[in-house]
Protein backbone atom coordinates (compact mmCIF):
# COMPACT_ATOMS: atom_id res chain seq x y z
CA UNK A 1 0.00 0.00 0.00
CA UNK A 2 1.26 3.38 -1.61
CA UNK A 3 1.77 5.81 2.20
CA UNK A 4 1.25 9.37 0.92
CA UNK A 5 1.16 11.25 3.91
CA UNK A 6 1.62 10.53 7.69
CA UNK A 7 0.88 12.62 10.95
CA UNK A 8 3.49 13.28 13.12
CA UNK A 9 2.06 12.48 16.68
CA UNK A 10 2.05 9.51 19.00
CA UNK A 11 0.85 6.49 17.95
CA UNK A 12 -1.20 5.66 21.34
CA UNK A 13 -3.16 2.47 22.56
CA UNK A 14 -2.33 0.93 19.60
CA UNK A 15 -1.09 -2.76 19.25
CA UNK A 16 -1.51 -5.66 16.70
CA UNK A 17 -5.55 -7.10 16.67
CA UNK A 18 -4.45 -10.70 17.16
CA UNK A 19 -2.30 -9.76 20.73
CA UNK A 20 -5.02 -7.62 22.01
CA UNK A 21 -7.84 -10.56 20.93
CA UNK A 22 -5.61 -12.91 22.65
CA UNK A 23 -5.66 -10.75 25.65
CA UNK A 24 -9.41 -10.75 26.19
CA UNK A 25 -9.52 -14.11 25.53
CA UNK A 26 -7.30 -15.30 28.56
CA UNK A 27 -8.49 -12.13 30.21
CA UNK A 28 -12.07 -11.17 30.21
CA UNK A 29 -14.44 -13.50 31.76
CA UNK A 30 -17.74 -14.72 29.60
CA UNK A 31 -19.21 -16.23 32.56
CA UNK A 32 -22.23 -14.64 34.19
CA UNK A 33 -20.46 -13.78 37.35
CA UNK A 34 -21.83 -10.97 40.05
CA UNK A 35 -19.64 -8.00 39.31
CA UNK A 36 -20.97 -5.45 41.78
CA UNK A 37 -18.18 -3.88 43.53
CA UNK A 38 -17.61 -0.18 45.31
CA UNK A 39 -15.61 2.35 43.36
CA UNK A 40 -12.65 1.99 45.45
CA UNK A 41 -12.72 -1.62 45.00
CA UNK A 42 -13.24 -1.30 40.92
CA UNK A 43 -10.22 1.78 40.65
CA UNK A 44 -7.97 -0.49 43.17
CA UNK A 45 -8.15 -3.62 41.11
CA UNK A 46 -8.22 -2.34 37.44
CA UNK A 47 -6.46 1.42 37.15
CA UNK A 48 -2.78 1.33 37.76
CA UNK A 49 -0.37 4.07 37.43
CA UNK A 50 0.71 4.73 33.34
CA UNK A 51 -2.49 3.95 32.18
CA UNK A 52 -4.28 4.62 28.92
CA UNK A 53 -7.84 5.34 30.02
CA UNK A 54 -10.81 6.38 28.42
CA UNK A 55 -14.40 7.70 29.79
CA UNK A 56 -17.44 7.56 28.19
CA UNK A 57 -20.30 9.96 27.70
CA UNK A 58 -19.88 13.68 25.66
CA UNK A 59 -18.65 16.27 27.35
CA UNK A 60 -20.21 17.36 30.49
CA UNK A 61 -22.99 14.60 29.93
CA UNK A 62 -23.10 11.41 31.52
CA UNK A 63 -19.30 11.22 33.09
CA UNK A 64 -18.06 8.67 35.27
CA UNK A 65 -17.57 10.67 38.25
CA UNK A 66 -17.53 8.12 41.08
CA UNK A 67 -14.35 6.55 39.16
CA UNK A 68 -12.67 10.44 38.64
CA UNK A 69 -12.82 10.62 42.50
CA UNK A 70 -11.12 7.44 43.15
CA UNK A 71 -8.14 7.67 40.93
CA UNK A 72 -7.27 10.83 42.80
CA UNK A 73 -8.37 9.46 46.43
CA UNK A 74 -6.02 6.58 45.57
CA UNK A 75 -3.35 9.00 43.54
CA UNK A 76 -3.06 6.71 40.16
CA UNK A 77 -0.43 8.90 38.38
CA UNK A 78 1.44 9.13 35.05
CA UNK A 79 -2.06 8.21 33.45
CA UNK A 80 -2.16 8.82 29.74
CA UNK A 81 -6.21 10.20 28.65
CA UNK A 82 -8.21 9.55 25.18
CA UNK A 83 -9.76 13.10 25.12
CA UNK A 84 -12.63 12.74 22.73
CA UNK A 85 -15.02 15.31 24.10
CA UNK A 86 -13.25 15.36 27.74
CA UNK A 87 -13.81 18.36 29.66
CA UNK A 88 -14.43 18.03 33.52
CA UNK A 89 -13.65 14.94 33.34
CA UNK A 90 -10.21 15.09 32.38
CA UNK A 91 -9.74 18.56 33.68
CA UNK A 92 -10.11 17.67 37.03
CA UNK A 93 -7.86 14.49 36.59
CA UNK A 94 -4.87 17.26 35.17
CA UNK A 95 -5.53 19.99 38.23
CA UNK A 96 -5.53 16.95 40.61
CA UNK A 97 -2.02 16.00 39.06
CA UNK A 98 -2.88 12.25 37.68
CA UNK A 99 -2.14 12.51 33.98
CA UNK A 100 0.96 12.89 32.51
CA UNK A 101 -0.14 12.82 28.67
CA UNK A 102 -3.42 13.00 26.70
CA UNK A 103 -4.38 12.67 22.72
CA UNK A 104 -6.72 15.73 22.35
CA UNK A 105 -9.71 15.31 20.25
CA UNK A 106 -11.79 18.26 22.21
CA UNK A 107 -10.47 19.15 25.70
CA UNK A 108 -9.06 21.69 27.87
CA UNK A 109 -12.53 23.80 27.70
CA UNK A 110 -15.25 24.08 29.07
CA UNK A 111 -18.05 24.14 26.09
CA UNK A 112 -20.07 27.44 26.66
CA UNK A 113 -18.44 28.03 30.17
CA UNK A 114 -15.21 28.87 29.14
CA UNK A 115 -11.62 27.41 29.08
CA UNK A 116 -10.04 25.26 31.33
CA UNK A 117 -7.71 27.43 33.54
CA UNK A 118 -5.93 23.75 35.29
CA UNK A 119 -5.90 21.88 32.02
CA UNK A 120 -4.21 24.77 30.33
CA UNK A 121 -1.73 25.92 33.03
CA UNK A 122 -0.53 22.52 33.01
CA UNK A 123 -0.37 21.96 29.14
CA UNK A 124 1.12 24.88 28.72
CA UNK A 125 3.70 24.77 31.85
CA UNK A 126 4.87 21.64 30.26
CA UNK A 127 3.55 19.09 33.08
CA UNK A 128 1.55 16.95 30.72
CA UNK A 129 1.96 16.73 27.46
CA UNK A 130 -0.44 16.24 24.06
CA UNK A 131 1.15 13.15 22.56
CA UNK A 132 -0.99 13.53 19.53
CA UNK A 133 -4.86 15.18 17.79
CA UNK A 134 -7.55 13.82 16.41
CA UNK A 135 -10.88 15.22 15.38
CA UNK A 136 -14.41 14.07 17.41
CA UNK A 137 -15.09 11.14 14.87
CA UNK A 138 -11.14 10.01 14.30
CA UNK A 139 -10.81 9.40 17.62
CA UNK A 140 -14.36 7.30 17.62
CA UNK A 141 -13.52 5.61 14.81
CA UNK A 142 -10.24 4.83 16.39
CA UNK A 143 -11.86 2.77 19.24
CA UNK A 144 -14.64 1.30 16.18
CA UNK A 145 -11.19 -0.21 14.78
CA UNK A 146 -10.45 -1.85 17.95
CA UNK A 147 -13.86 -2.97 18.71
CA UNK A 148 -13.89 -4.72 15.44
CA UNK A 149 -10.44 -6.47 15.63
CA UNK A 150 -8.66 -4.74 12.53
CA UNK A 151 -6.07 -2.66 12.69
CA UNK A 152 -7.27 0.54 11.44
CA UNK A 153 -10.37 2.08 9.39
CA UNK A 154 -10.73 4.37 6.48
CA UNK A 155 -11.89 7.52 6.12
CA UNK A 156 -12.25 10.90 4.76
CA UNK A 157 -11.84 13.17 7.05
CA UNK A 158 -8.69 15.01 8.36
CA UNK A 159 -6.53 14.97 5.49
CA UNK A 160 -4.75 18.52 4.90
CA UNK A 161 -5.65 19.91 8.11
CA UNK A 162 -3.16 20.99 10.85
CA UNK A 163 -5.06 18.03 12.92
CA UNK A 164 -3.76 15.37 10.74
CA UNK A 165 0.08 16.84 11.06
CA UNK A 166 -0.09 16.27 14.80
CA UNK A 167 -2.17 12.69 14.50
CA UNK A 168 -1.25 9.72 14.18
CA UNK A 169 -3.48 8.61 11.21
CA UNK A 170 -1.61 7.81 7.84
CA UNK A 171 -2.87 9.27 3.95
CA UNK A 172 -2.40 6.01 1.54
CA UNK A 173 -3.68 5.65 -1.71
CA UNK A 174 -6.96 3.66 -2.20
CA UNK A 175 -6.23 0.64 -4.05
CA UNK A 176 -9.71 0.23 -5.63
CA UNK A 177 -9.77 4.06 -6.92
CA UNK A 178 -5.96 5.45 -6.60
CA UNK A 179 -7.51 8.32 -4.61
CA UNK A 180 -6.01 9.60 -1.57
CA UNK A 181 -7.89 7.75 1.56
CA UNK A 182 -7.30 8.49 5.54
CA UNK A 183 -6.43 5.46 7.66
CA UNK A 184 -7.35 5.96 11.64
CA UNK A 185 -5.46 3.36 13.49
CA UNK A 186 -6.96 1.42 16.38
CA UNK A 187 -7.03 2.24 20.17
CA UNK A 188 -7.18 -0.45 22.66
CA UNK A 189 -7.62 1.84 25.96
CA UNK A 190 -6.29 -0.13 29.14
CA UNK A 191 -9.12 0.78 30.80
CA UNK A 192 -12.49 2.70 30.38
CA UNK A 193 -15.43 4.23 32.47
CA UNK A 194 -18.92 4.55 31.68
CA UNK A 195 -21.68 5.80 33.41
CA UNK A 196 -24.99 4.46 32.32
CA UNK A 197 -28.36 4.98 33.77
CA UNK A 198 -29.12 1.38 34.10
CA UNK A 199 -27.27 -2.24 34.47
CA UNK A 200 -27.60 -5.62 36.08
CA UNK A 201 -25.66 -7.74 38.57
CA UNK A 202 -23.38 -8.46 35.66
CA UNK A 203 -22.89 -6.06 33.69
CA UNK A 204 -25.47 -5.52 30.87
CA UNK A 205 -25.93 -2.02 30.90
CA UNK A 206 -28.68 0.50 28.69
CA UNK A 207 -27.95 4.51 28.37
CA UNK A 208 -30.82 6.23 27.60
CA UNK A 209 -30.71 9.03 25.44
CA UNK A 210 -27.58 9.00 22.53
CA UNK A 211 -25.30 6.14 23.61
CA UNK A 212 -22.76 8.43 21.26
CA UNK A 213 -19.58 6.09 20.82
CA UNK A 214 -20.17 4.52 23.92
CA UNK A 215 -20.90 0.78 22.49
CA UNK A 216 -17.70 1.47 20.24
CA UNK A 217 -15.43 2.23 23.61
CA UNK A 218 -16.76 -0.97 25.30
CA UNK A 219 -15.68 -3.42 22.92
CA UNK A 220 -12.39 -1.74 22.87
CA UNK A 221 -11.12 -1.10 25.82
CA UNK A 222 -9.21 -3.95 27.45
CA UNK A 223 -10.70 -3.20 31.10
CA UNK A 224 -14.40 -1.44 31.64
CA UNK A 225 -16.12 -0.38 34.77
CA UNK A 226 -19.89 0.48 34.89
CA UNK A 227 -21.19 2.62 36.70
CA UNK A 228 -24.96 3.30 36.99
CA UNK A 229 -27.19 5.05 38.29
CA UNK A 230 -29.35 1.67 39.49
CA UNK A 231 -28.75 -2.06 39.24
CA UNK A 232 -31.75 -3.43 38.34
CA UNK A 233 -32.66 -6.98 37.89
CA UNK A 234 -31.67 -9.32 35.05
CA UNK A 235 -34.90 -10.09 34.62
CA UNK A 236 -36.08 -6.31 33.76
CA UNK A 237 -33.55 -6.10 30.83
CA UNK A 238 -34.47 -9.33 29.32
CA UNK A 239 -37.97 -7.84 28.40
CA UNK A 240 -36.10 -5.48 26.29
CA UNK A 241 -33.36 -6.82 24.99
CA UNK A 242 -32.71 -4.69 21.90
CA UNK A 243 -32.20 -1.45 24.85
CA UNK A 244 -29.33 -3.19 26.20
CA UNK A 245 -26.11 -0.96 24.79
CA UNK A 246 -23.36 -2.79 26.25
CA UNK A 247 -23.47 -6.65 26.87
CA UNK A 248 -21.82 -8.38 30.49
CA UNK A 249 -18.67 -10.25 28.65
CA UNK A 250 -17.21 -6.32 27.96
CA UNK A 251 -17.38 -5.19 31.63
CA UNK A 252 -15.32 -5.95 34.19
CA UNK A 253 -16.92 -4.10 37.04
CA UNK A 254 -20.32 -2.60 37.69
CA UNK A 255 -20.84 -0.09 40.50
CA UNK A 256 -23.93 1.21 41.50
CA UNK A 257 -23.88 5.36 42.11
CA UNK A 258 -26.86 7.44 41.93
CA UNK A 259 -26.18 10.80 40.66
CA UNK A 260 -23.01 9.56 39.64
CA UNK A 261 -22.87 12.49 36.70
CA UNK A 262 -22.42 14.94 38.74
CA UNK A 263 -21.75 18.05 38.30
CA UNK A 264 -22.48 16.91 34.90
CA UNK A 265 -26.08 16.27 33.24
CA UNK A 266 -27.81 12.48 33.31
CA UNK A 267 -30.44 12.86 30.49
CA UNK A 268 -33.65 12.53 31.43
CA UNK A 269 -32.62 12.26 35.24
CA UNK A 270 -30.64 15.57 36.29
CA UNK A 271 -29.03 18.69 35.17
CA UNK A 272 -26.36 19.92 34.86
CA UNK A 273 -24.71 21.43 38.41
CA UNK A 274 -23.56 25.16 36.79
CA UNK A 275 -22.87 26.60 40.34
CA UNK A 276 -20.29 23.28 41.38
CA UNK A 277 -19.07 23.84 37.82
CA UNK A 278 -18.47 27.55 38.38
CA UNK A 279 -16.82 26.96 41.81
CA UNK A 280 -14.72 24.55 39.80
CA UNK A 281 -13.47 26.70 37.34
CA UNK A 282 -13.43 29.78 39.27
CA UNK A 283 -10.63 27.81 41.86
CA UNK A 284 -8.68 26.06 39.31
CA UNK A 285 -7.50 29.36 38.43
CA UNK A 286 -4.46 28.68 40.63
CA UNK A 287 -2.86 25.60 42.36
CA UNK A 288 -4.13 26.70 45.26
CA UNK A 289 -7.24 26.76 44.66
CA UNK A 290 -7.26 23.78 42.87
CA UNK A 291 -6.17 21.51 45.68
CA UNK A 292 -8.64 23.42 47.91
CA UNK A 293 -11.34 22.14 45.42
CA UNK A 294 -9.65 18.46 45.79
CA UNK A 295 -9.44 18.53 49.57
CA UNK A 296 -13.11 19.91 50.08
CA UNK A 297 -14.83 17.79 47.70
CA UNK A 298 -12.85 14.54 47.32
CA UNK A 299 -9.34 13.84 49.53
CA UNK A 300 -11.73 15.02 52.38
CA UNK A 301 -14.76 12.65 51.78
CA UNK A 302 -14.38 9.09 52.10
CA UNK A 303 -16.80 8.07 48.94
CA UNK A 304 -19.13 9.17 46.32
CA UNK A 305 -21.76 9.16 48.71
CA UNK A 306 -20.34 11.99 50.90
CA UNK A 307 -19.60 13.98 48.46
CA UNK A 308 -23.01 14.06 47.18
CA UNK A 309 -23.79 15.58 51.02
CA UNK A 310 -20.93 17.90 50.66
CA UNK A 311 -22.57 19.45 47.66
CA UNK A 312 -26.07 20.07 48.95
CA UNK A 313 -27.59 16.95 49.32
CA UNK A 314 -30.95 16.02 48.74
CA UNK A 315 -32.42 18.89 48.46
CA UNK A 316 -29.56 20.20 45.63
CA UNK A 317 -29.72 16.87 43.88
CA UNK A 318 -34.12 17.62 43.62
CA UNK A 319 -32.71 20.83 42.11
CA UNK A 320 -31.38 19.34 39.57
CA UNK A 321 -33.93 16.75 38.65
CA UNK A 322 -36.89 19.93 38.29
CA UNK A 323 -34.42 21.37 35.98
CA UNK A 324 -34.14 18.52 33.80
CA UNK A 325 -37.57 17.95 33.93
CA UNK A 326 -38.31 21.91 32.83
CA UNK A 327 -40.05 22.33 36.36
CA UNK A 328 -37.84 25.33 37.14
CA UNK A 329 -35.34 27.49 35.51
CA UNK A 330 -31.60 26.81 35.48
CA UNK A 331 -29.06 29.92 36.36
CA UNK A 332 -25.89 30.03 34.78
CA UNK A 333 -23.34 31.92 37.10
CA UNK A 334 -20.78 31.67 34.15
CA UNK A 335 -23.28 33.65 31.90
Amino acid sequence: MNVIEEGNGELVGWEHPDDAREWMAEEKSRAFEDKRMTAAEAVEAYIEDGDLIAGGGFGHVRISTPILHEIIRQDVADLVVSGKTAVFDLDLLIGAGQVAGVEVAYSFGHETRGLAPASRRKIEGGEVKVLAEASNGALQWRFLAASMGIPFVPARIMSGTDTFEKSSAKVVEDPWTGDPVTLLPACYPDVASIHVSKADRYGNAVIDGIAVEDPQLAGAAKRLIVTAEEIVDTEELRADPDATDIPFFQVDAVVEAPYGSHPGEMPRQYYFDEAHLAEWIELSETDAGAREYLERYIIGTDDFQEYLETIGGEEKLAELEAIEQYEREADYPWA
